[in-house]
């Protein structure tokens, strides 16, 4: 079976501390600098999940959360942004001739997408003329290409609801991204006036992929949350180290060292032992799946879920574990100089998306059940 090639573990390194220095510069600024991004490209992060037909290395998804995972503990935002390399599995449902086009100069493409509301888009000649407002468009600030959810419209028929993509320079980023956290993402809308995309850069959502390798038949739903439920495992990861460096640090007030306080003791090892066990079941929920697809299967409708309700739970425990180790720092925790700000703000984001919504314990209980799951789980 063919090897991914390893990532480079200096050129991470150094890029790790460089994405350290400048996490305040990426919140002020709203969006991760694109020399941090033409270093994920030389990194491998946007051909990571590109097929090795065009150049690609087509690593797994577990080699690619890891990977993901590991840029979010250096900052939530610049792993959010690398997490959009899973672009490249939502575009294999093009057209294997527009895919070639699409990577005939490089496999290190970045796409950034806008999905919701698919805006009707009139069929015309030469393909669907778009127009609209997109929301959310992560990463859209350093993007190659971009893609918007449409609805073809031809007279009063409209057909099921598509992907258009097109040149980064065919749509205009209105700057608007005003949250609480992951405030680095650049998650701005996308403004498209009047562009003519033709059918062969469409591609129907959730629907096959153009191609038959096992990694574009790994559920795509579900891959879509776990690359960003992982950034909460980093963002959780980073905010445990961080209190661990703490320990012998004197109070202000005469009270012990924290780490000579029992309850801090107590508070940090079953915060340890919760972010393990979620993590754990993370990726042995991927494996699972991904075996099931070497060997040439599919994988069942449970173990889809279980891809789905281990991505939820991981990202509510990342998201408790980081208030957890704020909590224990005492008002260090609070100070914006404090990394531990930044990251209880960007683990509760996560938890906020439509992915990790309460609706994954519905479906996947439902399941447990042995009744089916809504439209759209699996």
């Amino acid at each position: 079976m063919h090897q991914s090639p390893p990532i480079d573990d200096a050129l991470l390194r150094d890029l790790l501390a460089e994405i350290r220095s400048r996490r305040a510069e990426f919140e002020a600024q709203q969006f991760i600098s694109q020399d941090i991004v033409e270093r994920f490209r030389t990194l491998g992060v946007y051909r990571a999940l590109v097929a090795r037909r065009f150049g690609g290395d087509e690593r797994s998804p577990a080699e690619f959360c890891r990977l993901v995972e590991t840029i979010a503990q250096a900052d939530g935002s610049a792993g959010w942004v690398s997490s959009f390399g899973i672009g490249a599995v939502y575009l294999s449902a093009l057209p294997v001739d527009t895919l070639h086009q699409l990577y005939e100069r490089s496999p290190d493409v970045v796409f950034a997408g806008g999905i919701f509301p698919p805006r009707p888009a009139q069929v015309v000649d030469g393909g669907l003329k778009v127009n609209g407002r997109w929301s959310w468009a992560s990463g859209c600030m350093g993007a190659d290409v971009v893609g918007v959810g449409v609805a073809p419209k031809d007279g009063d028929t409209v057909g099921l609801p598509r992907m258009a993509v097109m040149p980064r320079a065919a749509a205009r980023v209105e700057r608007n991204w005003d949250v609480v956290g992951l405030l680095g993402t650049g998650s701005h809308d996308l403004v498209v006036e009047d562009v003519i995309v033709p059918e062969s850069w469409t591609f129907v959502r959730g629907g096959k992929s153009a191609l038959d390798e096992p990694l574009y038949r790994y559920p795509t739903l579900a891959f879509a949350a776990q690359v960003l439920s992982v950034v909460g495992l980093g963002i959780a990861r980073a905010a445990l180290d961080e209190v661990e460096t703490m320990g012998g640090r004197q109070s202000v007030t005469g009270a012990p060292k924290l780490g000579d306080r029992v309850a801090a003791q107590l508070d940090i090892a079953k915060a340890e032992a919760d972010l393990r066990s979620a993590r754990s079941w993370f990726y042995e929920a991927i494996d699972t799946v991904w075996q099931v697809l070497l060997s040439g299967g599919e994988p069942a409708p449970h173990q889809v879920s279980l891809l789905r309700l281990s991505s939820t739970h991981a990202t509510r425990v990342s998201a408790e574990v980081t208030r957890r180790a704020q909590m224990l720092t005492g008002m260090t925790g609070v100070y914006e100089s404090s990394p531990l700000a930044r990251q209880v703000r960007d683990a509760q984001m996560i938890t906020q998306h439509a992915f990790m919504g309460d609706v994954t314990y519905q479906n996947a209980g439902a399941m447990l059940f042995g009744l089916s799951p809504q439209p759209g789980y699996l």
